[in-house]
């Protein structure tokens, strides 16, 4: 395979970069990112090999000379603007992006790789449990055929994509796979999601903004695993269809932040260095980092349940989650622990403008 991987540099992009140099080799990588906010060409290092190109996904001439040139058979497509909150603040964006970027790559593709003998080739779109809506507290979980009910313009917009990659498979016959993933957390997360977010918070004696009662569930879904369900999809999977590939652990949000308090504290109390290291954090001073929680009035059209059937992935693909929540939390809480100098590089200007623009004043 001859990958082209769009969004490459950003949280799953570049996880889903490593695990395929580290299990596929002999496999050529083309890195396509815009390095937009949360783009980071540092979330690449160490994956030897990897061509890496800046650019726009909406240019399509761009798209359609890289994958001649490169000869590139196989397109796994990250790129898109993911935070729900930027989405309410700003949802023009995520139009462009998510929707017009879908179809620059999918004219180009069609371009490339329709013409002549049609040689073979795979356009897998990386989609999310967004796009089935909210779940009520007894609801079956989502699988690959509920109905689409977008709440958000995050949402909506990933949910056109996903029809426009249905649509060149239908219309044109491009040869396409999705999947729908659920939570995804680990290592390279930009620090607007919850688990980095309130890890980064907590290191440093700030406030855990909880949105409404904290109890909206989510199926978190450790980036690795997520992985491994795409390079189950790319070799097994059938062309045409779409996968849901979640977690296995349904959590409500105040669960996952209570888990997180209490690693803190445990880190600090195993590793006394951590408090010469962040001696603003409550754990430094003897204290539970659980007294940083604060209730700040919930967003709008917060969905309150995802859950993942995963039926399909599990018995077609043989795909099931590698690390349960805790193993994989403990993992993440690690790497960050270890990575200091990491996000310490992503907090600029306009990442602390967007925590005051989103958290202050609620």
């Amino acid at each position: 395979m001859n990958l082209l991987v769009t969004g490459g540099a950003g949280f799953i992009g570049a996880n889903f970069v490593h695990y395929w140099r580290a299990h596929h080799p002999e496999n050529a990588i083309t890195v396509l990112d815009a390095l937009t906010y949360a783009g980071n060409r540092a979330n690449l290092a160490g994956a030897n090999g990897v061509h890496f190109v800046e650019g726009d996904i909406r240019d399509t001439a761009l798209v359609e000379s890289l994958l001649a040139e490169k000869t590139i058979d196989t397109i796994v497509h990250f790129a898109a603007e993911s935070h729900v909150d930027r989405s309410i603040h700003g949802p023009a964006a995520f139009i462009d992006t998510n929707i017009l970027g879908t179809m620059s790559l999918l004219t180009a593709a069609r371009a490339q790789w329709l013409a002549g003998d049609g040689k073979p080739h795979r356009f897998h779109h990386v989609s999310t449990d967004e796009v089935y809506g909210s779940l009520g507290p007894t609801d079956p979980a989502f699988s690959e055929t509920t109905p689409y009910a977008p709440n958000s313009p995050y949402s909506a917009s990933k949910a056109a994509s996903d029809h426009l990659v249905r649509a060149w498979h239908h219309t044109y016959g491009l040869q396409v796979t999705t999947s729908n993933c659920s939570n995804n957390y680990g290592p390279y997360q930009f620090p607007e999601k919850l688990i980095p977010l309130f890890l980064i918070n907590a290191l440093h004696g700030r406030s855990l903004p909880i949105y409404g009662d904290g109890m909206q569930i989510r199926d978190w879904l450790h980036v690795e695993d997520h992985c491994r369900g795409i390079e189950a999809v790319l070799h097994r999977g059938r062309v045409g269809e779409t996968y849901n590939i979640g977690g296995g652990a349904e959590l409500p949000n105040i669960a996952v932040i209570d888990t997180l308090c209490a690693a803190v504290d445990a880190a600090f109390a195993a590793d006394p260095a951590l408090a010469t290291r962040f001696p603003d954090a409550p754990a430094a001073q003897g204290q539970p980092t659980e007294t940083l929680k604060t209730w700040v009035k919930d967003r709008p059209g917060h969905d309150r349940r995802y859950a993942i059937d995963e039926t399909r992935a599990r018995t077609e693909l043989g795909y099931v989650p590698a690390r349960s929540f805790d193993q994989g939390f403990a993992a993440t809480l690690r790497w960050y622990l270890d990575n200091e100098a990491w996000w310490r590089g992503v907090l600029d200007g306009s990442y602390r403008d967007w925590v005051e623009t989103n958290y202050s004043g609620r």
